[in-house]
């Protein structure tokens, strides 16, 4: 059977009371799945010398961690995913948020380096392998969960909420890192200060955990139920049947996940490796930069849902290849100023380009299937350019001595995955609907 058409199934025009109280628990969900997984990294500096002992090679373990624990996201997506699609949607979201919770809580409680030695860092990596694993069904559950629930012709905004209010997590990381590293000393701050943002984090998993609850399944999967067409073997079939959309959503993705991840978390150590500007400052300017992100987010979604998902690709696409050059070049020898407005850019560009892919991707596929098919692309994707880029983009730097390096790993990306954007089958429901009417009639 060739790669089928995207089916999407949705709410009604006017979603009751409940759904729509069971959306904005679902959207706000990813605060608490991004607060964690940026926070790591804007701590990077603090948590080289509190688990690694600090030195020469330190942020570079530091970085090391996160890229390994990556690995355990396609795995966890690949799990999680089988269990939305088997058991529904809000089952899985339920079994993530707890496993959350548990790892956020246990770093909070972690011995460091100088208790344990290097013990400590081999515990931090487990317990970032968890969280990751955790993680690796997360945002996909909310992107599949927001789409399957929201009226049609607002799929783009509402489904772009989930990368909204992922970076309303970022900027809670960043804001309260920033905070933290301003009103201690260095000796408070890898004494005890360190744990303040990890104890929050776990608190908001927590609090996120029992609000869901309290949610509604996805109708979606409550239609798939009605009709007995829920699969038995959703990866399989997947894997079986939508290869191109698989091949698809990796490539929307990767471009979404490097300048997410070298664009935007990676932009504090970067400005600490380059020694343009002080670690409370660098926190400060990705505070004003995740602002931005949260302003432009949503924006992108509507416009996508005006206009489509494939134009304002592509328009991201060759932006992407052509600004992050320059960007990463103000920033490594700007004034504050002009390090702010770069920083700033980048953001948004990533913050486009996740807003847009988050409906494109979910709708490639049909309801059956869909979180194995968002875990066999998304996932995979951000695996090979999420967790390793930040490190590959500092070894760059380092070794080359080229400060717009991490620049060209995003222009680069974006080249290669041009010509997907370009060929990519409009997906928003007026269009798919209007094909589809189309057909019935006998059009070409």
């Amino acid at each position: 059977m060739p790669d089928a058409e995207p089916i999407v199934v949705g709410a009604p025009a006017a979603a009751p009371a409940g759904r729509t109280r069971s959306m904005v628990i679902a959207g706000l969900s990813t605060v608490v799945e991004w607060y964690d997984f940026t926070l790591y990294l804007y701590l990077a500096t603090v948590v080289s010398r509190v688990f690694f002992g600090g030195g020469e090679h330190a942020l570079l373990a530091t970085l090391a961690g996160f890229a390994v624990s990556y690995l355990m996201r396609p795995l966890g997506a690949l799990c999680f995913g089988h269990l939305g699609d088997r058991f529904g949607r809000r089952v899985m979201m339920l079994a993530s948020m707890l496993l959350m919770t548990v790892a956020m809580l246990a770093t909070a409680l972690l011995p460091t380096f100088a208790t344990l030695g290097t013990t400590a860092g081999v515990l931090l990596l487990l317990l970032r392998c968890l969280m990751a694993f955790s993680v690796g069904g997360e945002y996909t559950g909310v992107v599949a969960y927001l789409l399957e629930s929201a009226p049609p012709r607002r799929r783009g905004l509402i489904t772009s909420l989930a990368s909204a209010a992922s970076e309303v997590g970022a900027l809670l990381a960043v804001g309260l890192s920033a905070l933290t590293v301003a009103l201690l000393s260095t000796a408070q701050l890898d004494a005890w200060g360190w744990r303040i943002p990890f104890f929050v984090g776990a608190a908001l998993a927590g609090a996120i955990l029992l609000a869901r609850s309290r949610m509604q399944e996805s109708p979606e999967f409550e239609r798939q139920q009605a009709a007995g067409t829920v699969p038995v073997s959703p990866i399989r079939d997947t894997w079986r049947h939508h290869r191109g959309a698989v091949a698809r959503t990796f490539a929307i993705s990767a471009l979404g996940s490097i300048t997410y991840y070298v664009g935007i978390t990676y932009v504090p150590a970067f400005l600490g490796s380059v020694g343009n500007v002080g670690e409370s400052t660098a926190l400060w300017l990705s505070t004003v930069a995740a602002v931005a992100v949260i302003a432009v987010t949503p924006l992108a979604g509507a416009l996508s849902d005006r206009i489509g998902r494939r134009p304002v690709l592509i328009a991201l696409a060759l932006l992407s290849a052509l600004l992050p050059l320059g960007m990463f070049a103000v920033m490594a020898a700007g004034s504050t100023v002009q390090i702010g407005v770069a920083a700033v850019v980048l953001a948004c560009l990533a913050g486009g380009v996740s807003a847009v892919a988050a409906p494109a991707t979910a709708e490639q596929f049909p309801g059956e299937g869909r979180l194995s098919g968002l875990a066999l692309g998304v996932t995979m994707a951000t695996a090979f350019f999420g967790g390793a880029t930040p490190l590959v983009a500092e070894l760059l730097v380092r070794h080359s001595g080229w400060s717009a390096a991490p620049g060209a790993m995003i222009a680069l990306v974006a080249v290669l995955v041009l010509p997907v954007m370009w060929t990519l089958r409009e997906t928003r429901p007026q269009n798919f609907q209007r094909r589809l009417a189309e057909t019935k009639r006998g059009s070409p």
